[in-house]
């Protein structure tokens, strides 16, 4: 039998002076903790510990790098709803999905597909070898419906409070 430690991890909520340095790392993540210090009237040390906090809890989930994909030739964002044979091939399509680069999201949802995805290519005949080539020779996948966007009008992330 095996014993399993106990969970000590307590929920943390992150306060007003949290969501101030979050608000702050939205607008710039590239902001010191000096700065931000200064801005919500803490020590760079205080930043440091409280970021730390959050991430430790989950409410930070690291940080990233935002290229702009039409700077490397990346010009066509597509939307794309996938149809699987059966909802049980979801765990293994997704891992298939996973070694496609070009899909940069994936989500399981409700309604008509099972899975919506998001693909950054390089112009039309990329889309169509990605899918007929890739996505749609996948075990499981049964068909695809593609939608183009013209336009990215929001993105950004969702901070409560």
């Amino acid at each position: 039998m095996q014993i399993q430690p106990e969970n000590h991890t307590q929920t943390y909520l992150p306060d007003k002076t949290d969501l101030a340095i979050l608000r702050l790392l939205m607008q710039d993540a590239s902001l010191p903790y000096t700065e931000i210090g200064a801005k919500v009237f803490v020590s760079p040390g205080t930043v440091h510990f409280r970021m730390k906090k959050m991430e430790e809890a989950g409410l930070v989930k690291g940080s990233s790098l935002l290229l702009d994909p039409t700077k490397f030739g990346y010009d066509l964002v597509v939307f794309v709803g996938v149809y699987l044979e059966h909802g049980s091939a979801y765990k293994e399509v997704v891992a298939e999905f996973e070694k496609i680069p070009e899909i940069t999201e994936a989500h399981y949802i409700t309604g008509n597909y099972s899975v919506f995805m998001k693909i950054i290519c390089r112009n039309t005949q990329h889309l169509r070898q990605i899918l007929n080539d890739r996505v749609q020779g996948i075990p499981g996948v049964q068909r695809t419906e593609t939608f183009v966007s013209l336009e990215e009008s929001i993105n950004r992330s969702i901070l409560p409070g």
